[in-house]
């Protein structure tokens, strides 16, 4: 804790920093393209670390808190993650005319094959005091041409970890419609150079929904899990609007016969 209480001579080093930044950008235009190319190397670097900083700055300061960001997981569970998306703000929060496999932060991918896309993806802050999660996702699409629409949620390493046939996934989510919409959920675990596939559809009867993939149902290899994947799959969505106020994954082992 002390590191975030900078003293003194912080201080100074802190000022000395950002004249020298300053003085960089004013001078950007008529500077030396060689002294530019250094000091643009030295802007990056430092740019990524204050990304870092203010992502995980604003995470903690954002409304709702940290505190009230927790769901009910299963007790026995042994694995448990949200995605960054819904955590904190992103970098670039939104994209408009969505071009194939566009990436909205780290780990969230959308996939069509529209010619032409009239697709949206933002990133919006949840304010409502029965928001779980600090930040929601909002897809808008208008007309729609393409035969598929998917968003590909990439699960961290730890959820591959020492996972077994036993387990059961589980996604808990809050979604909110414009209109009546079918939205399946895929989840995909590979295991060498193959692939196993379970497919729910998202009970959309209430706002909270939760789906579990149980795994003794498939021919999963536990010694070579690499990878999982979660598929959403929107069907006809011309003309819809969804908003993901929250998704959540976690894992337990499934209750012996």
């Amino acid at each position: 804790m002390s590191e975030m209480k900078p003293g003194l001579f912080d201080r100074v080093i802190q000022q000395s920093a950002l004249r020298r930044f300053r003085r960089w950008a004013e001078t950007a235009r008529d500077a030396d393209l060689r002294d530019l190319r250094n000091t643009r190397a030295v802007a990056r670097r430092m740019k990524y670390h204050l990304d870092e900083l203010i992502h995980v700055a604003d995470t903690r300061l954002a409304l709702p808190v940290i505190g009230n960001q927790a769901v009910p997981v299963p007790y026995d569970a042994d694995w448990s993650w949200r995605p960054e998306l819904w955590c904190g703000p992103l970098p670039v929060q939104g994209i408009s005319a969505v071009a194939n496999k566009s990436m909205l932060g780290q780990e969230v991918t959308l996939f069509h094959d529209c010619a032409n896309s009239e697709l949206t993806l933002r990133q919006l802050r949840n304010t409502s005091a029965d928001d779980l999660a600090a930040y929601g996702l909002r897809l808008d699409v208008f007309r729609f041409d393409g035969s598929y629409l998917s968003l590909v949620i990439d699960l961290p390493p730890d959820a591959a970890h020492n996972l077994k046939r036993k387990h059961l996934i589980r996604l808990d989510a809050i979604v909110e419609l414009e209109r009546p919409l079918e939205i399946f959920a895929r989840l995909n675990v590979q295991h060498g150079p193959n692939t196993e596939q379970i497919v729910r559809e998202l009970p959309l009867i209430d706002r909270d929904l939760v789906v579990e993939f149980d795994l003794a149902y498939t021919k999963l290899n536990e010694k070579r899990v690499e990878k999982i994947w979660i598929d959403l799959i929107f069907e006809n969505p011309e003309m819809s609007e969804v908003v993901l106020r929250d998704l959540f994954f976690s894992r337990r082992p499934r209750a012996e016969l």
